[in-house]
């Protein structure tokens, strides 16, 4: 099984990018972990509905066939970290690749998410597209604990 996430932008702070490095380390003893960037789209005076039909576009054309996409949004479903894991099962015992992608600052298109196979939102509240990459790939790395029965959430 390989992870794949497509997110728009770079991690600029240190820290987090420590995290980052530090959370796929740990995820390697349990499947690939792949990072792919697409660089924003920052055009002045643009509008905002132009931008997000831009980088959902670059963002498609990435995008692996037979993969399980499942995109961030703060309107998307919220798991328990246990129910979280038996998504990750699911395509593991199904011997399919999981694709999360993280948008820019203004989102994706309806018409982008419309198409994703699970809608997810880690929270209610709104963080930094920087510190999600970390919290999204340590409930992946959870949620793999949780499945082989490792002690680290109890």
């Amino acid at each position: 099984m390989k992870i794949q996430i497509i997110q728009v932008g770079k991690t600029k702070d240190k820290f987090m990018q420590d995290g980052i490095n530090e959370m796929a380390k740990r995820l390697r003893q349990f499947c690939g972990v792949e990072f792919i960037g697409v660089k924003e789209v920052v055009k002045n005076g643009v509008p905002r509905e132009k931008i997000v039909a831009e980088e959902s576009m670059k963002i498609m054309a990435m995008i692996p066939k037979n993969s399980i996409v499942v995109v961030l949004d703060e309107k998307g479903k919220e798991f328990t970290s246990v129910e979280f894991s038996k998504v990750l099962g699911s395509a593991f015992d199904k011997g399919q690749n999981l694709v999360f992608i993280i948008g820019g600052v203004f989102g994706l298109s309806d018409n982008f998410k419309k198409n994703a196979d699970i809608l997810l939102a880690l929270s209610k509240m709104t963080f930094t597209h920087q510190m999600i990459r970390v919290f999204l790939l340590e409930q992946i790395y959870r949620g793999f604990c949780i499945m082989k029965g490792k002690e680290y959430h109890y």
